[in-house]
């Protein structure tokens, strides 16, 4: 997970749900968490966190997919809502969030 800015990340550590902050959830659920940046989504170097140095698959809120724009040309990045990223992140798949509430 790469918050896109720093309110978004003092969000993940201030935000509850049951009891929990964000962070620990994600955290919990396997997430490791990188710096406010729009590294990844716009590619960068090959050691920036996030970004796709193989072709696997990712899920983003960017607003923007083309082949390579993560990384990798034949990594498959799906645009979602941030609900649903939040659920897929939860789960280990695309998800609706909607079970998730």
């Amino acid at each position: 997970m790469v918050p896109a800015t720093s309110e978004i990340a003092a969000g993940l550590k201030s935000e509850k749900l049951n009891g929990q902050t964000l962070e620990d959830i994600f955290l919990k659920a396997g997430a490791k968490i990188g710096e406010p940046s729009c590294a990844a989504c716009l590619g960068g170097p090959s050691d920036t966190f996030g970004r796709l140095n193989t072709p696997i698959s990712c899920i983003s809120t960017t607003n923007r997919n083309f082949p390579g724009r993560m990384g990798h040309k034949e990594a498959r990045v799906y645009l979602a809502s941030p609900l649903t990223v939040a659920a897929s992140a939860l789960t280990g798949v695309i998800s609706d969030p909607r079970d998730a509430l």
